[in-house]
């Protein structure tokens, strides 16, 4: 039903825009004919005008020629040939004006404008072999006498007035003028009109219109929105109350059917739900108490498999370089090799314990290893550790500082090897991120409850911002892998890790100068020594 009624609606609708268009272009057509006539009308009261001031310049000039001012013939001919122009033009004009307009009350006044240019026309001719003959003056020829007879020539040729000529049909031509503008004004506010009218009937016919649909339409469309929002927001028990035999009927009864559909596959889908998570909540334990088992062994996989390529690497090569610097060259003294022997010992000694280690972090972690405390000279230690360094050192180009001065009061409780293996990360980073010709040293310093070991290098220094994370497990920085592609980044995290197990801490600082590395442990105090 509304359906018919839409399309009965739009089909007036486009009846009404066609005869609209059919007015417009005939509105337009009537409006654009009045406006050529009006140009046209004042194109030719412009040429009349345009024709009798051409005249009067071709005047002043025959005057000047008698008497013998300077006259150029090429301005004569060129004012002849513009009033010749002007008169062909009048007659374009005046066809024009005979197509736009011929009805009887026109005929008259465009008879009358052909025979004033035929006039005009002979006039012209007459009045061009006039000015041919005219010459200067002689000397004592009557001036007023010439003057008459070049006035019946301009104003009279061949017995026509031609001045009051050209003055009726300029009044005429303007009047004209004034009667067409006339004309085209009420042509104007006669379609103004006309199309204020159309469209007033029109406004109110679609207000109409709209207004009846709009009631028809209300209703309906209210109740079908309600049951899309009721569907929408879940509530699948609403149904749409609509009857009759229209098309909102018709889909109010899909949209209910669609409902009661969708309210069952809910029932049956909650249902099966319900089964799903259950199954799913109990896979999910299970599944997830597998996979952080697994994560745990990788990582600690990863974490040993790291560790033991960095741990394994320093005193593989002091072991190895000790051993090539013993066997270089000439035979050595026996002592020579029983030293070079000793400090492979103690290496080895210092590699089994850290293979210990590396078992021991396989089973857990760095924090949780044993320590076998003793009181220990950091003294005796720090110059073990230099002397371990000094094959990287030799190799690097880099100095070593003096050992430092073996005083006695230096004494700490803990783990040899341990502190050994610290001192000598300390050291390993700092030579190995040394540049040629750089220094590296390593100084004691006793307060009152700690023991401050320091080790200062010149080399390549660690940017502010990445401070924070040297002591993070494999984190290395852009400029240190720069320098020394070859680092796993383990080394500063075992070190921390070895201080904090002594009660110690361990601090870095760097700038443009170099790199400090502080460790900091707690200080035993000196043992008394037994007098014979």
């Amino acid at each position: 039903m509304f359906r018919r009624r839409i399309t009965l609606v739009l089909a007036l609708f486009a009846l009404v825009m066609a005869l609209a268009a059919l007015l417009a272009a005939a509105s337009l057509a009537v409006t654009e004919r009045q406006v050529l006539r009006g140009r046209v009308a004042s194109d030719i009261a412009t040429g009349f005008i345009q024709l009798s001031a051409q005249k009067q310049r071709l005047r002043t000039w025959v005057a000047q020629m008698q008497q013998g001012a300077h006259a150029d013939s090429g301005a004569r001919a060129e004012l002849l040939a513009a009033m010749q122009g002007t008169l062909q033009r009048l007659k374009v004009l005046t066809q024009q004006a005979i197509e736009l307009d011929g009805s009887a009350e026109a005929r008259e006044e465009h008879l009358r404008r052909r025979e004033t240019l035929v006039v005009l026309e002979r006039s012209l001719a007459a009045l061009a072999q006039a000015v041919d003959r005219v010459r200067p003056l002689e000397p004592g020829a009557d001036a007023p006498q010439a003057w008459a007879a070049l006035s019946r020539v301009f104003d009279m040729p061949q017995g026509h007035d031609v001045r009051r000529l050209i003055a009726e049909n300029i009044a005429r031509e303007t009047a004209a003028v004034q009667r067409e503008r006339a004309a085209a004004d009420v042509t104007l506010a006669w379609v103004r009109w006309l199309w204020l009218g159309a469209a007033a009937i029109v406004s109110v016919s679609a207000m109409a219109v709209a207004l009846h649909f709009g009631r028809a339409l209300h209703r309906p469309l209210q109740q079908l929105s309600e049951g899309a929002r009721a569907l929408q927001a879940g509530r699948l028990g609403h149904r749409i109350a609509l009857t009759g035999q229209d098309e909102f009927a018709e889909v109010a009864g899909s949209v209910n059917a669609l409902a009661a559909e969708l309210e069952q596959h809910r029932e049956r889908e909650s249902a099966q739900r319900q089964r799903l998570e259950v199954q799913v909540d109990t896979r999910t334990r299970e599944l997830a108490d597998a996979l952080a088992s697994l994560h745990q062994a990788d990582a600690q996989r990863r974490r040993l498999f790291a560790d033991i390529s960095h741990e394994l690497r320093t005193p593989t090569t002091v072991i190895r370089g000790e051993a090539e610097i013993t066997l270089r060259g000439r035979d050595k003294p026996a002592s020579e090799y029983k030293e070079a022997l000793s400090r492979i010992v103690s290496t080895a000694r210092q590699l089994g314990a850290v293979i210990d280690d590396l078992l021991a972090m396989a089973r857990s972690d760095i924090d949780s290893l044993s320590l076998v405390r003793e009181p220990v000279d950091l003294d005796e230690l720090a110059a073990e550790a230099l002397a371990q360094a000094g094959v990287l050192a030799a190799r690097q180009g880099v100095r070593l500082g003096e050992p430092p001065e073996r005083t006695g009061h230096h004494l700490v409780a803990g783990d040899p090897l341990r502190l050994r293996q610290l001192l000598g990360v300390l050291l390993d980073n700092a030579t190995r991120y040394s540049r040629a010709g750089d220094r590296v040293d390593i100084t004691l310093e006793a307060e009152p409850t700690d023991l401050r070991v320091t080790v200062h290098d010149q080399g390549i220094g660690i940017p502010v911002h990445e401070l924070p994370q040297v002591f993070d497990r494999h984190f290395r920085g852009a400029q240190a892998r720069r320098h020394s592609p070859d680092g796993s980044g383990l080394g500063l995290s075992i070190a921390r890790a070895l201080a904090r197990a002594h009660g110690g801490q361990l601090e870095l600082h760097s700038n443009d100068a170099g790199t400090r590395a502080v460790l900091t442990l707690p200080r035993l105090a000196a043992q008394p020594q037994d007098t014979a």
